[in-house]
């Protein structure tokens, strides 16, 4: 039997430090390794944990803070459907880069007319900026508030906004991570795991200091319930900063050519290993939106300060209620959330810049370009939780024509081929497609013309 090979472009083509990876891997899919339990795992697992980062960004601090804040631990139901839904779309994502060889993008760009696909390249080029906006001031946030007194100081020195040097230093530290990309994806996978590590590990100290109702969680995360329309509304908040249309994009890319094979059970063995990769990834993502939840219900809702609405005012309040410890870490998971998300969200738009159109720029500049926006903002000292959340109805309105041409297109034999939707997938996928976009659609008719967010 011809053993599969990474797919020979200059895109994927690859480097000696993956070698072991991509050699390992493939004599397990063979089934010649004797590697069992972790070990057998561990070559196929990666790209969900790049994907997933962008379901623990500072999107989902700013949503989930204010809903544990406001409504206690009602909405935790909400997180676990939200991470279900975006399972299945990561899957389909996942799922499209091992069939095809290509990636959404490229799938859109042969199939759409030239207006169309140009379309959708601008459209998901806003998308981007609006991602990148919100993932990099959460990163130059989280650095401020861990070192805000020589910050401060030297604002005040030097009449600079406070959040300028940490955005600064963010973006030079989001350069350090992009590099690693130069030595193989296996360096990339280690680091951005790292991340969420540190980023999990955060949150289940928190969790564990605020003590929380453990009864109340457990019935809150499976019964579905709200309280009013701002709990609606908050709840669409919620899916909105989970499901994103750039890692939708991305999971493909990181997929296409990472092990390739065309041989039909091998294609599905593939695939099977790469559903356990997305099953832990996106369980643990889900798993830390839960514990910001229950932080902010356990800490804020249940002393009566329900009106903590920003990352700010959350970082600043937990000083009183659990003490420097628990807000420094508070603090450094953000930054963490925010770098890696960042670093993330540049490799998305490479991937879609050169899917759509097959352009390619340096990615040192696509980093400066996608952080002009933030710079703006921090320039004229607008408020960062606010940005936070008008890039979250930016994003909504880019979610529907990242899923449904996805669920459309892995539904066809001719690009799938083995691995194309059975008619089960593909009726779930649109339901929970119809569903997300009726509840983008509700968020964005209260931000522009109901109570708001």
């Amino acid at each position: 039997m011809a053993k599969p090979t990474p797919k020979p472009n200059s895109n994927n083509t690859p480097r000696s430090p993956d070698q072991p990876t991509l050699t390992s891997a493939v004599d397990i899919l063979e089934g010649t390794s004797k590697k069992w339990g972790l070990a057998r795992l561990l070559p196929f697992m990666g790209p969900a944990f790049i994907a997933a980062i962008a379901y623990v960004d500072p999107g989902n601090y700013a949503t989930n803070i204010q809903a544990g804040a406001r409504f206690g631990y009602l909405l935790l139901w909400v997180i676990l459907a939200s991470n279900l839904a975006g399972m299945v779309m990561q899957s389909l994502s996942a799922k499209m880069g091992i069939a095809s060889g290509r990636n959404l993008a490229e799938v859109i760009r042969d199939h759409y007319p030239p207006w169309g696909r140009y379309m959708m390249w601008i459209l998901m080029e806003i998308v981007a900026m609006a991602t990148d906006l919100a993932e990099f001031l959460g990163a130059a946030l989280g650095l401020f508030l861990l070192f805000q007194t020589p910050f401060m100081k030297l604002a005040q020195a030097t009449g600079l906004p406070v959040l300028l040097v940490p955005a600064i230093l963010a973006g030079i530290f989001t350069f350090v991570i992009l590099t690693l990309e130069r030595s193989g994806f296996r360096s990339l996978e280690i680091i951005i795991t790292s991340f969420i590590g540190v980023i999990a590990v955060s949150y289940l100290i928190e969790v564990i200091m605020s003590k929380p109702d453990w009864g109340q969680i457990a019935y809150h995360a499976v019964v579905p319930q709200f309280a009013g329309t701002e709990s609606v509304i908050l709840a669409v908040g919620i899916l909105g900063a989970t499901v994103m249309p750039h890692a939708i994009f991305l999971h493909s890319g990181l997929t296409q050519g990472r092990i390739v094979t065309r041989k039909p059970d091998l294609l599905r063995r593939l695939y099977r290993f790469e559903i356990i990769d997305i099953l832990i990834a996106m369980g643990i993502a889900g798993l830390v939106n839960m514990a910001m939840l229950i932080m902010a219900a356990s800490t804020f809702y249940a002393n009566g300060l329900r009106d903590v609405a920003t990352i700010e005012q959350a970082y600043i309040t937990l000083v009183p209620l659990l003490g420097g410890a628990a807000s420094f870490i508070f603090a450094l998971s953000l930054f963490a959330s925010g770098q890696s998300s960042s670093a993330v969200g540049t490799m998305a738009g490479q991937i879609m810049m050169q899917g759509f159109v097959h352009w390619y720029i340096p990615v040192w500049l696509r980093r400066l370009l996608v952080m002009l926006p933030a710079f703006i903002v921090i320039l004229l000292r607008l408020d960062p939780t606010s940005t936070l959340v008008l890039s979250q109805v930016v994003l909504s309105l880019g979610l529907p024509f990242a899923i449904v041409p996805l669920v459309v297109f892995t539904n066809r034999k001719d690009i799938m081929g083995v691995l194309a939707n059975d008619r089960k997938t593909t009726v779930v996928a649109s339901i929970i497609s119809a569903l997300i976009i009726a509840l983008n659609l509700f968020l964005l008719y209260q931000t522009f013309f109901g109570s708001g967010i």
